[in-house]
């Protein structure tokens, strides 16, 4: 199932955006990461949110879309008023 997702790390307070095909696998990925990789600074990284989507195509968009934004409280308000999503 596409999706995109939103990861946060308390001990960063920072948000991770990406998309992914299978979030298990990719969450797993992130769990794990290589030393050089930004989501291997923290160990407490938690989905915070995540939008299914119909396809690749839209996925793709709408965590550009989401990045795009740079903001903390845009990404809060994605849960505090889910019509906005």
């Amino acid at each position: 199932m596409n999706c995109v997702y939103i990861l946060y790390s308390a001990k960063l307070n920072r948000f991770y955006i990406g998309f992914t095909s299978d979030f298990d696998t990719r969450l797993e990925f992130h769990k794990n990461a290589e030393s050089h990789k930004f989501t291997a600074k923290a160990e407490d990284w938690e989905l915070f949110l995540r939008i299914p989507c119909a396809n690749k195509t839209q996925g793709l968009s709408i965590e550009k879309h989401i990045k795009k934004m740079k903001s903390k409280t845009y990404i809060e308000n994605l849960v505090k008023y889910p019509d906005i999503i």
